[in-house]
């Protein structure tokens, strides 16, 4: 599979590829906090974002309205670390909209030290991936109605990564990071530096931020696969290297390693690009095979091979259902 648009690349800014897919985006049902200026200037019907970071979305929906007063923006709460808030905030948006086109699930964290959501699940896994995992889910019926009455592909879920992945698999037998034993294949690549090996109590923030964002990818091959009858396709982006709030919960340390992992630091605009292409490109309403599912700077790119596995993206579904209590038919 190719994008359509080659040209593009790590230094490509959200704002040129919204205009490029204006037609992709206009009259459309977008949910995503992520890139709401860059598609507000295109002429979406309806932008809905979800944030825990209210009163500060307010302020980028009120920029949004004052570009194009015609634009239905409205901002919902939502804090991924709580099953409650997530099935308010789904709840209300249900009750907004009767479908959704474009569903953006960019939301996410980082942590070197051991949190819990407030159902106990390791903080990264249970936001990064839990809370997606739910909050799309109780949203299926929106998508699933867009997917009908658009043409084949055109609603997408695309699911915001981390070149991160790499660094562990999932750990069905030790999800939490609680120093349980685990087989082989849950455990980190061989030859990784001192500072990813697991504290007294289990526990290492880097190796948990990884599984988090295998556990990404893991979900949309699983959703590419099962909703492809219904038309709908989903991608896994990873946006680039980029200064945001998701480094809130580094010590210095933390900082100085994160500061070494790029040589390209893009701006916010350009870290969005990519997330766009995956949502709007017209030459992505099909996925050949599980591994293209995955873009990086504007463009198609490899993954580690565990977070392509169709029998691990199966059973991370099945224990998400368990994690919030509820079975989902596809």
């Amino acid at each position: 599979m190719a994008t359509s648009h080659p040209e593009f690349n790590e230094k490509t800014t959200a704002t040129e590829v919204a205009e490029t897919f204006a037609s992709n985006i206009r009259g459309k049902n977008i949910s995503g906090e992520a890139l709401a200026l860059a598609i507000g200037t295109q002429n979406p019907a309806n932008l809905i974002l979800a944030s825990r970071t209210v009163a500060k979305v307010e302020e980028v929906a009120k920029t949004v309205r004052e570009q194009n007063p015609d634009i239905s923006v409205v901002v919902i709460a939502l804090n991924l670390a709580s099953q409650k808030s997530i099935r308010a905030a789904a709840s209300k948006i249900q009750g907004l909209v009767d479908r959704i086109d474009t569903l953006i699930n960019n939301a996410g964290m980082m942590v070197l030290d051991r949190e819990t959501t407030e159902e106990g699940i390791e903080m990264q896994f249970g936001t990064n991936h839990v809370g997606h995992f739910l909050f799309t889910n109780l949203l299926m019926t929106q998508l699933k109605n867009a997917a009908k009455v658009s043409g084949r592909g055109s609603t997408r879920v695309v699911n915001v990564t981390s070149a991160g992945h790499r660094l562990s698999p999932i750990r069905f037998h030790d999800y939490n990071f609680e120093g349980k034993e685990v087989p082989v294949d849950e455990r980190p690549p061989d030859g990784l530096p001192p500072m990813f090996s697991p504290t007294a109590d289990g526990y290492n923030g880097w190796l948990a931020y990884g599984q988090s964002k295998a556990a990404n990818i893991l979900f949309t091959v699983y959703l590419t696969k099962r909703l492809a009858a219904a038309g709908i396709v989903s991608y896994s982006v990873h946006p680039g290297s980029i200064w945001t709030g998701l480094s809130r919960g580094l010590d210095d340390a933390g900082h100085d390693t994160m500061s070494k992992t790029s040589n390209f630091w893009k701006s916010a605009d350009q870290g969005g690009a990519t997330m766009l292409v995956a949502a709007f490109d017209p030459a992505l309403t099909e996925v050949s095979e599980p591994s293209a599912i995955y873009l990086s700077d504007c463009q198609f790119a490899k993954t580690a091979p565990h977070a392509v596995n169709m029998d691990a993206a199966e059973r991370l579904f099945q224990l998400s259902e368990e994690l919030v209590g509820s079975k989902f038919d596809l």
